[in-house]
């Protein structure tokens, strides 16, 4: 019979194998591609990088085409628990050195066991994609985890806020769950959303399109009106992130954070007799109105994040 020191001593081993993550091959590449790893986005986004991480020892159960006895740290997701701006938020981070990030059972119970979480709690819910999609070794079992985690989009929606931050490729099934929550963040030029890749749209249509026409960033955020905000890199994704969730209660029982004093100062403001053309039919800046309208500095845009 083991000791309890020993027993200690070999959760603290099988943890810190876990941590490790993958091979440093696959986490050079992932740097390579200008991406962080998904501990290293969860390090960024909470308080002081301080996060409780949930599940860790979760472990996939399959067994056929070559998953038996393959180890999958944290079965390529990890999800924890912490303070942003003071305020606790649930966050699943997909790992992308893990098999792609696919979703496979045990991922997507991970992922569907926070929100459960998030919506008991009455915490913000945010989704850091990195994936494959679904992983086709465990067949339906994948996309029945799928159908779970819309499911709990759909739980949750109107209760606490949901924000999906797009950093890496976001295919098939993947895209649903962005599209079912409150706010999407992509990041340029490695964040990628699309219900089919180029190759299928080439085999369906003969069309020759890019991933990043497809689903890139300002495509999304320019035509198909998906993405609300574009950033530069993972880094500027989590900064606006942070200072969305500023602007949002934590559920909806709650009112949304009070900044400044409660006095209401009302002046007139001339210029917008002029922003505004005589013609109907001239266009004119929205941008120089809301900014006018609102209080100050307080219009959420991209400039007020940079």
């Amino acid at each position: 019979m083991k000791t309890v020191q020993e027993k200690i001593n070999e959760m603290k081993s099988r943890k810190a194998l876990y941590l490790s993550g993958t091979s440093d091959e696959k986490n050079k590449a992932q740097h390579n591609q200008g991406k962080m790893l998904a501990r290293e986005r969860l390090h960024l986004l909470y308080d002081g990088g301080w996060y409780d991480e949930l599940f860790t020892f979760a472990e996939h159960t399959s067994t056929s085409f070559g998953l038996a006895g393959k180890k999958l740290p944290g079965d390529g997701v990890v999800t924890g628990l912490g303070a942003i701006n003071g305020r606790l938020v649930h966050v699943a981070s997909q790992d992308f050195t893990v098999m792609g990030g696919s979703v496979g059972e045990m991922h997507a119970w991970k992922i569907c066991e926070l929100m459960d979480m998030a919506l008991k709690n009455g915490t913000p819910f945010i989704s850091i994609n990195d994936s494959g999609g679904a992983r086709i070794q465990e067949g339906v079992l994948s996309l029945r985890g799928y159908g779970k985690i819309f499911y709990y989009n759909t739980l949750l929606s109107g209760v606490v806020p949901q924000i999906s931050i797009i950093a890496g490729p976001c295919a098939g099934g993947a895209a649903y769950s962005p599209a079912l929550m409150d706010f999407v963040i992509m990041v340029q030029g490695t964040g990628q959303m699309f219900i089919a890749g180029p190759s299928v749209i080439k085999q369906a249509t003969g069309e020759d399109i890019s991933a990043e026409e497809l689903g890139g960033a300002m495509t999304q955020a320019t035509i198909s009106g998906n993405v609300h905000f574009i950033a530069r890199d993972d880094s500027d994704a989590i900064e606006i992130c942070q200072k969305l969730l500023t602007y949002l209660p934590s559920n909806n029982t709650q009112d949304p954070p009070m900044t400044g004093d409660s006095e209401i100062l009302i002046i007139e403001d001339e210029t917008l007799n002029h922003v505004i053309p005589d013609d109907p039919r001239d266009p004119y800046n929205m941008w120089e109105v809301l900014t006018r309208i609102f209080d100050p500095d307080s219009f959420l845009d991209r400039k007020s994040v940079v």
